[in-house]
């Protein structure tokens, strides 16, 4: 319906509008001005779009590339002058004219001038400089490859890479207040907008009220698709919260508006989505992205083994000393095993230094322990206070049972909902961390132990 009123429109109006051959096209060229601003309807709050920052996007993109190439220049000619006076300048000269071409090459390949450099300036600074740095590679093996590198200095080129890596850095720190200047706090617009769904805040964000704006996302009437338009000109990303049955009109639309768009479902969130795909018809959603890469799983079990073992053979006298603590106080055994639930839902043993009377130990977990609990032992309270009770947990490291990570990179891993081998954490005091034991919820997360039912 929404073609046919367009075509008819074209037909009726073409000579009078002398608009292009395009249904979209001509219900906003016949219907919203230049600069549109609601607030004409009754009802209707005034909203003015925000400026486009398309072209300012573009500018700063050519001024750090013209900022980069005077930054090369000047890092290659500056010590040039001082090593061989003007003769070294234009031998300089012709060096940065070499590396230019492969340096832009190379840091528009490694995001140098992208939308993250603009965002992160420190990010953007070092994929130039590692640009700078494999294109400098390649300039030498090219001149050594055509026997050509006898007609210039290494001094110089040495020395001229190093300053200008210097005057890159220097350059880029100086650019921070230009792109400010001309895209402002954030280099993208978005825009958030509340359709009945559940409230979402994003930082630098706009956010507007569907309601209050008269936005309806109807496809089969033109001057709605038409008000949606002149809302989202000038937008880069937009985010829909809206309720489920109305999620399918407003994702057509956007598909349509040649703009990055989202729709809010806390599905995602709750299931701990890491991505989606369409296969044979049917959305899926990833919720679990396997284990690490053979390459990342082998250097992570030479982390281990090694962390482990120095750990062991330094803390030894720490070990020892609590051992006889132990057997001293409340005789054998030393270490106290327990069953946890391990990576893959799976058993394994894991070991401690017993903290409790031997009689009245609860190696089933029955019952969690408490501040002043009687089982603790006097040598006990002291190894659970400093955590020294959690060393032997070393040996399952060795064994392949545990894993050692720091504590911030465990918590995201939890958080994405991913099933992981127990890890321990690396930094001082330590802290275990288990697998739900429930079984009957085999995508239990990963949570640190608060009540410790030994």
């Amino acid at each position: 319906m929404f073609t046919r009123l367009n075509l008819a429109n074209i037909r009726k109006n073409k000579s009078s509008l002398g608009i292009a051959h395009s249904t979209a096209m001509t219900v906003q060229a016949a219907s919203s001005p230049a600069a549109p601003v609601f607030g004409t309807a009754p009802g209707d709050l005034a909203f003015r779009p925000a400026r486009s920052l398309v072209r300012r996007r573009l500018e700063s993109y050519f001024a750090l590339i013209l900022s980069d190439l005077a930054a090369l220049f000047a890092g290659f000619t500056g010590p040039g002058y001082l090593y061989l006076g003007w003769h070294g300048v234009d031998q300089a000269a012709v060096l940065a004219q070499l590396v230019w071409p492969v340096f832009l090459t190379v840091a528009l390949y490694y995001g140098a001038y992208s939308l993250t450099a603009l965002e992160n300036a420190r990010k953007g600074t070092l994929n130039a400089l590692a640009a700078l740095g494999l294109s400098a590679s390649a300039v030498v093996f090219i001149a050594f490859y055509t026997k050509s590198s006898s007609e210039f200095s290494r001094l110089l080129f040495t020395a001229g890479v190093l300053c200008a890596a210097v005057a890159l850095a220097w350059a880029r720190a100086q650019m921070r207040s230009f792109v400010r200047w001309r895209c402002g706090t954030t280099v993208l617009n978005e825009l958030v907008i509340q359709d009945g769904g559940p409230d979402i805040v994003l930082p630098r964000s706009r956010i507007v009220s569907a309601a209050e704006l008269g936005l309806q996302p109807l496809l089969d009437n033109p001057q709605a698709l038409n008000r949606i338009g002149q809302v989202l000109s000038s937008c880069d990303r937009v985010v829909i919260s809206c309720p489920p049955e109305r999620r399918l009109a407003w994702a057509t639309i956007l598909k349509g508006a040649n703009i990055e768009g989202d729709v809010v479902d806390d599905t995602v969130s709750n299931l701990g989505a890491h991505g989606a795909r369409i296969v044979a018809g049917h959305g899926l959603l990833r919720v679990s992205i396997g284990p690490l890469g053979l390459r990342a799983r082998a250097a992570k079990r030479l982390f281990d083994v090694a962390a482990a073992g120095l750990g062991l053979l330094v803390l030894s006298p720490i070990l020892l000393l609590t051992t006889l603590a132990i057997l001293i106080e409340d005789g054998s055994p030393v270490l106290f095993v327990q069953r946890r639930v391990g990576r893959s839902n799976r058993f394994f043993a894991m070991y401690k230094f017993r903290s409790m009377r031997a009689a009245l130990g609860d190696s089933e977990g029955a019952a969690s322990t408490l501040r002043d609990d009687l089982r603790i032992t006097r040598v006990g309270a002291l190894i659970r206070r400093t955590s020294i009770d959690e060393l032997p947990q070393l040996i399952n490291v060795l064994k392949g049972d545990m894993s050692s990570i720091r504590k911030n990179s465990f918590r995201r891993r939890c958080n994405s909902g991913m099933t992981a081998r127990p890890m321990l954490a690396t930094s001082w005091p330590i802290s275990l961390t288990k697998r739900n034991p429930s079984l009957s919820n085999p995508n239990a997360i990963s949570t640190p132990m608060r009540a410790r039912p030994d």
